[in-house]
């Protein structure tokens, strides 16, 4: 069964590109030019992925999304943004948007991120595991944290971090998902009065990558161009005895 996507979006022409493009990739889409429409058939329907503008009549897309997370309606976003909307980026990606696409933006670009957000959730990601009542241990699939030792491992095997990379990882985990930024991850790994620069985080991150690449399929460190990083967390695959 084709999988089945919603774009909102009111700008016609645009509209259109989008709903001939992923049609001819073999998508069931469906196409709502209202914030107001759009949000009400999101949250009526089912459907594998949101294409939504941020500029709309009637209710705009952040309203939008916070809406539909509010309701517990989990399904994939992906955001439209004109160019300077960088801000408004950031506030989507905070409010539960898994990706965002800037305009004008060419019909591979487009399609290579719908199809790498439904991949994720196809595979379980992003669906952690709970952390134990004591915060002595964090679960997220393979991977597991133990903040009161500072010790991880993955797939049963230890990692050896330093501890500012056990930090960054650690705040990462609290949330994974969702998108944190360099700011974020600044004043809550090294405080508000640190005087380095951002660099600082973007060094550890690259650390961090490496040492997570023992099982790269299970967890790794998502980049969002121009806003942070999240954590992206594969469920355990129960197995089956024959």
């Amino acid at each position: 069964m084709a999988q089945r996507l919603l774009v909102i979006e009111d700008e016609p022409t645009l509209s259109r590109l989008l709903t001939y493009n992923l049609t001819q990739e073999g998508y069931d889409v469906i196409a709502e030019d209202h914030g107001s429409s759009g949000y009400d058939r999101a949250l009526s329907q089912e459907f594998d992925l949101i294409l939504l503008d941020l500029m709309l009549p009637g209710m705009n897309g952040l309203d939008i999304l916070n809406k539909l997370r509010i309701q517990g309606v989990s399904t994939p976003v992906i955001i439209l943004t004109a160019k300077n909307g960088e801000a408004e980026v950031v506030q989507g990606l905070k409010s539960g948007a898994d990706d965002y696409i800037t305009k004008p933006f060419g019909v591979s670009e487009l399609l290579a991120r719908v199809d790498a957000v439904l991949r994720r959730y196809s595979n379980g990601e992003d669906l952690p595991q709970p952390e134990d009542k004591d915060g002595s241990r964090i679960i997220l699939g393979e991977l597991e944290i133990y903040p009161l030792k500072y010790e991880v491992t993955l797939g049963g095997q230890s990692i050896s971090l330093r501890p500012k990379e056990f930090e960054v990882l650690l705040y990462l985990a609290k949330k994974p998902g969702v998108v944190l930024t360099r700011d974020d991850l600044m004043n809550a790994v090294w405080g508000f009065d640190y005087i380095g620069g951002q660099r600082t985080v973007d060094v550890h991150v690259s650390s961090l990558r490496k040492k997570l690449e023992l099982d790269p399929e299970s967890v790794h460190i998502d980049s969002i161009r121009g806003v942070g990083y999240k954590l992206v967390v594969k469920r355990k695959t129960p197995h089956h005895s024959s």
